[in-house]
């Protein structure tokens, strides 16, 4: 497997640095530049090198990665995740289109037994949707117009966006596929697609297969079309936690109910796009702490956010 590229290593908290796009968060660092570690961190990097998951068992998981994802959503259903109601603040493309009245006028706990298919022209696709935690609150907020494809490797997750009481195939169709083979393109045809969202999901994935599920994201997008895209970052708190016995390869690791997480580097994010033929929009690191000063929290996370656009004349 190739190594990520080298990101920067610069104090990503320095006032010199000028963010690339708005923080919507307060206290949040939007920097090209990867946390700088400390000894102890670097340390902590060092001793998961000590002992690394054998290849067999990293070849285990990769052929069972959905067998672990169907016992994620076994285990949790729909109360792991969150909401996520922030979507639509930081990824305005979300919102374009809408009518305004016609957003103000529905009820979008509502579903009327006397409409029909609601007519909408725009597409999307959220892939790895899990039980539905970016498209439902987007309904909630009645945000109607695309019709929502939502897709996710797990069987289980997809029957639990089914049975979600705001599920409507008049306006979403929730499908299982992986998305890094060309099983999606039996129920999405190429250049169909205005908007794909990609939000913690590419981290799941294998980095041999990083390149052919964004080739495979750009075939599905209209020209034009554009990709939003959060995930974890270099040195993330998440990552700087795990203990020997659960590095599979450089920045990529095993949790312990088998599912697998990956940190991406910045420039590693805008190479893999521009490489697929994508233009980068924004591509840039977000440096977050979550204080809580009652229950003595302080949790640094680091996020990678970017949009990417499929070229007009592709």
């Amino acid at each position: 497997m190739d190594e990520p590229v080298d990101s920067k290593t610069v104090d990503p908290f320095s006032v010199d640095r000028f963010p690339k796009q708005k923080t919507f968060n307060l206290g949040d660092v939007v920097t090209d530049a990867a946390k700088i570690l400390t000894e102890e961190e670097r340390a902590k990097l060092e001793e998961q090198n000590k002992r690394l998951v054998t290849p067999f068992k990293a070849l285990k998981l990769e052929q069972e990665a959905r067998k672990h994802w169907d016992l994620f959503y076994k285990r949790n259903e729909n109360r792991f995740f969150k909401d996520r109601h922030w979507t639509t603040r930081e990824f305005s493309e979300l919102l374009a289109g809408e009518d305004p009245a016609a957003a103000a006028s529905s009820s979008p706990l509502a579903k009327p037994e006397n409409v029909e298919k609601i007519s909408v022209e725009k597409k999307l696709l959220e892939i790895g949707c899990g039980v539905g935690n970016l498209i439902f609150p987007l309904i909630e907020d009645g945000h109607r117009d695309y019709f929502i494809y939502a897709c996710d490797l797990s069987p289980r997750a997809v029957e639990l966006v089914r049975q979600h009481n705001l599920y409507d195939e008049r306006y979403m169709k929730a499908f299982a596929c992986d998305i890094t083979t060309e099983e999606v393109f039996q129920t999405l045809p190429e250049a169909s697609l205005d908007i794909v969202t990609l939000i913690f999901v590419l981290s799941a994935i294998h980095p041999e297969k990083f390149q052919s599920t964004v080739a495979n994201i750009y075939r599905l997008l209209k020209p034009g079309g554009v990709v939003l895209f959060r995930d974890y970052g270099l040195y993330d708190m998440a990552q700087l936690r795990f203990k020997p016995g659960h590095k599979i390869a450089e920045n990529f690791y095993m949790r312990q109910d088998g599912t697998r997480s990956y940190y991406f580097a910045e420039e590693e994010v805008s190479k893999l796009f521009s490489q697929a033929g994508f233009t980068v929009i924004v591509n840039n690191y977000i440096h977050r702490r979550t204080v809580n000063p009652k229950e003595n929290i302080d949790v640094p996370r680091t996020f990678v956010q970017g949009k990417f656009r499929k070229p007009e004349q592709a």
